[in-house]
Parts: C-alpha cells; structure tokens; sequence
C-alpha cells in the first residue's frame, strides 16, 4: 500500500520529506530517512504485535486473539487515514502494526489446527495468493484515485488506508461464528468442545467419527507432552535453547529468524514498496511507472500458484536453490539495464533509454514472479515443520519476529539507498541472493517428506551444519531403525532431557503421539 501512498503529492508534501516537481510531477525526496522512518516503523509494530499475539493467543484461544489483533489494526488504521504530520503518522503505523503483528503470529496457526494435514500445504499457498491479492487491490485503487483531481486530493492516499478498516470490521464481526481452534480447547480443557469441532469438520458418522476421535485423542497425548514441558516454553528459553537438549530448539528459532530476514534482503521487499522508484530509474515517467508497478503485482499474484504444484515435489531446499538464482539474475539485470537506460537518457537518446528501461521492467518482473513461486512460501512453511510441538506455535512468531526485522530493516534504508547509489541497490539485492546459496545449503536441512517426529532426528546432531544433520539422522536409522519407524507411526521419539529415546517402546503412553495430529499445527 505505501508504494502508491509514497507517490501522493498531498502525503509528500503533508509528512514534510519531499516534494513534488511540477514540470515532471516526479517526487522529490529530500529526507529519505524520513521516508523509510514513516514505512519501517510498522515493522517495529509487528515485532512487537507478534511475540504479544503468540502469547495471549496460547492465553485466550484463537478466535480471542484474531479479534484482538483486529480491533487494534482498525485503530491503528483510524488513525493512519486521520494523520496531520508525520510525527502522527510514525505513531499511527506503530499502532497500526502491531494489530497486524498480531493476526500473523494467529491467524496461520488457527488455520493450520483446524485444515487437515492432506490439504495443509496447498490451503497455505493458496492463503498467499490471497494474500498478494489485497496487494493487488490496494494498489490499484490508489491507482485510480490518482486521477482525481490530478493526485493532488488528501483523498488519494487517505481513502486506501481506510479502505483496510472494511475488511477488518467484516473479520471482527465474523469471527466469532468461527470454530475455535480443538487443540487449544483441549489444553483449556474442554475436551468435549473440541470433540463436538473436530465431528463438525471431519464428519460425525462412521471412519469420520473414528477418525475425529482417534484424533482427539492424538491431541490430548501432545498436551499431556506439553504440560510436562510447560516450564521451558517461554520465548527466552526458546531464543537460547535454554532446557531443550538435544531438540536445539534455540538453534530452530536462529534458523526461522534468519531465513525471514534474507527473504527481505533477497529484494522483494524494495521490490513491493519501491517499485515505482526503480522503474523511474529505468527511465519511465510517473504514471508509466505506478500502472506497470500494479501489473508487476498480478504477475506477483498469479506465480504464487506454481508453489501449489512445486514444493512438495522438489522439496524446499531446491526450491529456494532455484528462486535465488533467478531472482540474483534478475536484479543484476534489472540494474545493469536501468543504469543503461539512465545514460542513455542522460545523452538524449530516447529510444534507446525506453528500450533499456523495457528490459529493467521485464527483468522486475521476472524477479516478482520467480519470488512469488519460491522464497514467498518457504520462510514461512518451515518454522511450521521444524519446531517441537510443544512450541511451535510460539515458533511461529520467531518467524514473524524475523519478517518484521528484515522488513523494517530494509525499507529504513531502501530510500537512502535509492537516493544515494541508484540502481546499484538492485546490485546489492542480488548479490544477497548468491549469499543465500551457501547459507541454504549450509545451515538449512530438507523437512520435505518427513514427518514431524523426524524433525527432531534430523536436529539431534552437535553441530548446525546440515551434513552433521544429515549424518545423524542417516546413523539413528541405521543403528536403530525402530526410531524412525516409530516416528512414522506417529510415537515421539526424542526427549528434550534425555535426548534421543532408546527404544519408543519404552516411552510413556503419555509420550506417544500421532503424525497425523501434529501435522495440524501452524506454519
């Protein structure tokens, strides 16, 4: 949304870090911090939104904290659309994050303990291409108010914001006729809510009604599992594995955090909100610039889908493998073209600036479309598949704790980098791709077809590269084979004090635990 809100002659002129020129109607930008001070700061919100949704949700239940989360974004939107100087709207976007902070760290697990873990990696790639659509939306509709009036009107910027307030007021109003999430139920518990939700959504009559209870007793054996670990949860314990042996759990919150992070450095963040500023650097005008900035977001929407058909055929390793390679080749062209293209302006060779600026187009494009069917999904799937049960949910919000760093980070400096070395910042965006090779493949095992339980055999190795990982797993097959047959059939296998069991035969009953269930958890 602030791609377009950037653009707005009153908002530029309003929060006081720019202005527009009245030949060319290009923006100005004289105080860039200033600028990505107003963006970023939103991000500040939804760190903090996060790790405040992540535990009042475990609290309050599901359905409590997604109306929380969206009374506070209605808000902190209120008060956007109503700002009258920038110290205002620097305050309104902190509130106004932390609303959203809130539905991220929610909403993905709510969704996840309720869908069936069959259907689980397409509704997730599909939530993100509903996603991209609101960005869809919000961009256009700026758009086209920036025909009135010839964008000059308050409205052009002051109606998208508002227009968030609608679907949040449908939210709020609507999800109290949501079931609640039965795993939360059942560690409140209200064992026979949740047995009366799981009938309603996997059937009340015969294999659906045994597999509704088969699951929730599937439930109750995490949350006795739970209960025992309830003490070593805390979000410290988590950041420094404090209690979590050989589960390293502090090793999985580093990795989810960090992954989050390079997903923004990788380009797309510069991408979303900067677009219009990289294709003026191509060359093109104002208003060629915002239109192809809003195709570049439908090409964005419509590459989301491959993920629906790729990612669990080539697993996520190869997926980012791919994405980084054509999203590095398309930032280096994209800045060697639209370098090419500002020369050729410079010099007065017009044809041969629109033809350079075309290429720098294309190549954004490409960029969007190869993230949106790789590095989009994967950051966020994997803190799904990787964490203990017991915390993945709060793992969930390292994640989001991460995309708010990497986000807030980064549009803090995309416009000084803009005003300052020019399309050498899609260089630079590039050049964090073939960065993100080594670390991928260093630091990032394969959780691609294997089960939740295996999750912890594959992180019982002393050291965090993934050949230690891999070697380990491979020895606890060999020497013990029951353990991953265990893990197959559903039993927990690793103890965060005794590390790796001897035998799940041994295991408690209490300890046992079904793959089926656990693979109803947030992403």
């Amino acid at each position: 949304m602030m791609g377009g809100v950037n653009n707005a002659k009153d908002y530029i002129d309003l929060m006081g870090f720019g202005y527009v020129d009245p030949v060319t109607e290009d923006p100005i930008i004289t105080d860039s911090l200033l600028q990505g001070g107003i963006v970023s700061v939103y991000y500040l919100g939804t760190l903090f939104g996060c790790l405040g949704g992540g535990w009042v949700g475990d609290k309050v239940g599901r359905i409590k904290t997604i109306a929380l989360g969206s009374l506070w974004a209605i808000v902190g939107a209120s008060l956007q659309c109503s700002a009258q100087n920038h110290k205002w709207m620097i305050c309104a976007r902190a509130v106004n994050g932390i609303g959203t902070g809130i539905l991220n760290a929610i909403v993905p697990v709510w969704a996840t303990e309720t869908a069936e873990h069959t259907s689980r990696g397409q509704f997730i790639a599909i939530e993100f291409t509903l996603n991209i659509f609101g960005v869809v939306v919000a961009y256009w509709l700026e758009f086209g108010l920036s025909f009135i009036d010839n964008g000059n009107s308050p409205i052009r910027w002051r109606f998208p914001i508002a227009f968030q307030i609608i679907p949040l007021l449908v939210l709020l109003g609507s999800v109290w006729f949501f079931p609640e999430s039965p795993r939360w139920l059942v560690k409140a518990g209200r064992v026979e809510e949740a047995r009366f939700i799981l009938h309603r959504l996997r059937g009340s009559t015969g294999e659906d009604r045994e597999r509704a209870e088969l699951e929730l007793n599937d439930i109750s054996n995490i949350v006795a599992l739970e209960s025992k670990e309830s003490t070593k949860n805390s979000y410290l314990h988590m950041l420094f594995g404090i209690g979590s042996g050989e589960l390293h759990t502090g090793r999985r919150v580093q990795l989810v955090i960090w992954l989050q992070i390079i997903q923004e450095w990788v380009g797309i963040a510069g991408v979303t909100i900067y677009a219009p500023t990289i294709f003026r650097i191509a060359g093109f005008d104002t208003y060629k610039s915002q239109w192809i900035s809003g195709l570049n977001n439908i090409f964005y929407m419509f590459a989301t889908l491959i993920c629906v058909f790729t990612l669990d055929r080539i697993g996520r390793r190869w997926t980012l493998y791919w994405g980084a390679v054509g999203q590095g080749i398309a930032m280096f062209l994209a800045g060697a073209f639209s370098k090419l293209g500002q020369d050729a302006t410079a010099r007065g060779e017009i044809d041969r600036a629109n033809s350079f600026g075309a290429a720098a187009a294309a190549f954004v494009f490409i960029f969007t479309s190869v993230f949106g069917a790789t590095w989009l999904t994967v950051p966020w799937l994997y803190p799904a598949e990787i964490f203990p049960l017991q915390v993945r949910a709060k793992g969930n919000a390292w994640g989001v704790f991460g995309w708010s760093i990497g986000n807030g980070w980064l549009t803090l400096l995309c416009p000084v980098m803009f005003a300052n070395i020019g399309s050498t910042t899609l260089h630079i965006f590039g050049a964090c791709n073939i960065v993100a090779i080594p670390i991928v493949w260093a630091l990032y095992p394969e959780s691609n077809q294997r089960t939740l339980e295996e999750m912890d055999l594959l992180f019982a190795a002393d050291t965090p590269w993934v050949w230690d990982a891999e070697k380990k797993f491979a020895e606890l097959k060999e020497q013990q084979p029951e353990l991953v047959q265990a893990a197959r059939r559903g039993e927990h296998v690793v103890d965060p004090e005794a590390g790796v069991l001897v035998h799940p035969a041994n295991a408690k009953p209490e300890d046992a635990v079904h793959t089926e269930s656990e693979e109803h958890v947030s992403p």
